[in-house]
């Protein structure tokens, strides 16, 4: 892997102001959720490593992971999970992967961005467990939520095959879906912050390809293109039947790829009021997937 842009979609994250209910409710989904992890890092380049009051479980894939954070102790930092959740709760979180942290923001310098420096975060991989740490360019007050590049400096701590082997059959992060108000504004800035092109998307919108590569969001990820899909608010009802936002600009939903065509997926989700996808596979509601539609296909 190599380059000044982003290569992959490497994980989205949900937030809850309890987390109790969201993991409960991805567990039920299918998925084998790694264990309890308390954040610590810096609120600077240059501050002291302190714990924050959020922590999280993850669904780890073949292929990038969803993060479900929460706040864990209201008395410290909450990392941005009070000031998401006070919107509502559900996606707020995109990060896409990269190789070269220093070439990657000394280009988003080059482009006129104040980013102070690289953002460290680290946290154990399971209580008492080794540290992970990530170096992050987030991009600097984003209204669609926290939008950065990651590189995982401890991969093969952070993709466990304990925590990868899930009933629903998901392998891979494939895709992001938003609703926005000026989808030439939001997709402006995210191809400014990958470094890559947009296109116009089939439905309305925009459309942003990260090219993908071996290795690009996780330790064995295989090559492969990841997507994110900026759209009018008013085309999400064609792309994930009976999403309404909460509010705009809303991180609306996910696409998880299966191995089996979304068999094992329907199977598991019966009991749900699950919905066709257009274009292929089922759709979670977001009001039973802790706030963002999930589609398996």
């Amino acid at each position: 892997m190599a380059g000044n842009s982003a290569l992959a979609l490497d994980h989205v994250g949900l937030c809850a102001r309890d987390p109790a209910p969201l993991w409960a409710a991805w567990e039920g989904l299918g998925f084998a959720l790694s264990p309890v992890a308390r954040q610590s890092g810096r609120r600077g380049p240059d501050g002291p490593v302190e714990p924050f009051g959020s922590g999280n479980r993850c669904a780890f894939l073949r292929h990038g992971y969803v993060e479900l954070l929460g706040i864990l102790d209201p008395a410290l930092f909450a990392n941005g999970v009070d000031r998401f959740t006070a919107r509502h709760e559900g996606m707020h979180i995109l990060a896409f992967g990269m190789e070269e942290v220093e070439g990657n923001l000394a280009r988003l310098r080059r482009g006129g961005l104040d980013i102070p420096g690289i953002a460290w975060l680290e946290r154990p991989v399971e209580p008492g467990g080794p540290i992970a740490r990530f170096a992050r360019l987030p991009f600097p007050d984003a209204p669609e939520g926290r939008i950065q590049l990651i590189r995982h400096m401890t991969p093969d701590l952070v993709w466990d095959p304990r925590w990868m082997g899930h009933r629903n059959g998901a392998e891979a992060l494939e895709g992001a879906i938003l609703a926005v108000g000026d989808p030439a504004a939001t997709t402006a800035r995210l191809s400014r912050l990958t470094g890559l092109p947009a296109r116009p998307d089939p439905v309305a919108g925009f459309r942003i390809a990260l090219p993908g590569a071996a290795g690009a969001a996780g330790p064995h990820s295989p090559a492969m293109e990841t997507w994110l899909r900026v759209l009018p608010a008013g085309a999400l009802d064609g792309v994930l039947p009976g999403v309404v936002p909460p509010t705009l600009p809303f991180m609306a939903g996910l696409v998880l790829r299966t191995g089996d065509g979304a068999a094992a997926a329907r199977r598991l989700l019966a009991h749900l009021p699950l919905r066709d996808a257009p274009g292929g596979g089922v759709m979670v509601p977001p009001g039973h997937a802790g706030g963002a539609a999930v589609v398996f296909r």
